[in-house]
């Protein structure tokens, strides 16, 4: 339980603080105003930034393919050209990913700029939104720690050997670790980078309650799945390992069986 008790620990300082300081310290000593209140915009115009530079290195990778292809018929090579073709039509198809990615972040870009200026000065900023998320889904799993009923009826969600829970636990510190600190001047990147977290805490444990048995749980969205199954491979991984390690002195110290000889 080492491990729920660390995060356990370290979240709890971390809530009173911010409830208590968030708003008038990051709005009072880091962005003050119109910026704190933009940073959502800007963070889609980032991603937009990076759609569009995605876009022209898969249009470069298209063209670089093409000329394989142009190489490997002028050489009447049959294996390179398949191969060239392949490459080709890879290419091809990633060129339609970057442009449907791009096109999508202008989207978000419309959709926050709208907000943007829909927003009041009553409204919580971008990052204060983030901060009230990711304190949910911590509050939504410390129930399981502290309701004696929910502890009894759901084990799992507080069994460090359970491989959602310990992705779950992985999230959650991944998530801490992007949180920014009150008197951080959040850039777009770190915004990005944090909603991710926060979006795959919130994915990991949807999925951990699902895998529980936990009544009502919903299952997470495609895109949250295929990060939480990612996440769930590394985690299974190093718990054998951590496994492992515990073992491992137990393992060395025990003497070598000795072969008694037959008669």
């Amino acid at each position: 339980m080492e491990p729920i008790l660390l995060i356990v620990t370290t979240w709890a300082w971390i809530v009173p603080a911010a409830a208590g300081a968030g708003a008038a310290t990051y709005v009072g000593l880091t962005t003050r105003g119109r910026r704190a209140r933009r940073l959502e915009l800007d963070a889609a115009r980032h991603e937009e930034s990076q759609a569009y530079r995605e876009l022209v290195a898969a249009k470069a990778r298209v063209r670089t393919a093409q000329a394989d292809v142009m190489t490997a018929k002028a050489r009447a090579a049959s294996p390179q050209a398949a191969e060239a073709r392949r490459e080709l039509q890879i290419a091809r198809q990633s060129e339609k990913s970057a442009s449907l990615a791009l096109r999508a972040s202008r989207s978000r870009v419309k959709a926050g700029y709208s907000q943007y200026r829909a927003a009041s000065s009553h409204d919580p900023l971008p990052i204060e939104r983030l901060w009230a998320e990711h304190d949910a889904v911590n509050t939504r799993w410390l129930s399981y720690e502290t309701d004696v009923d929910k502890a009894l009826s759901y084990p799992k969600m507080t069994d460090t050997r359970h491989p959602a829970t310990v992705v779950f636990l992985r999230a959650q510190r991944e998530a801490l670790a992007k949180r920014p600190t009150l008197r951080d001047r959040v850039t777009p990147q770190q915004y990005v980078e944090y909603r991710a977290a926060v979006r795959a805490l919130q994915a990991s444990l949807a999925e951990a309650e699902r895998t529980a048995g936990v009544p009502g749980a919903t299952p997470p969205s495609a895109a949250q799945t295929a990060a939480a199954t990612t996440a769930a491979t590394i985690g299974a991984a190093a718990a054998m390992i951590a496994d492992l390690a515990d073992r491992l002195p137990t393992l060395i110290a025990r003497p070598p069986t000795r072969e008694t000889p037959r008669s």
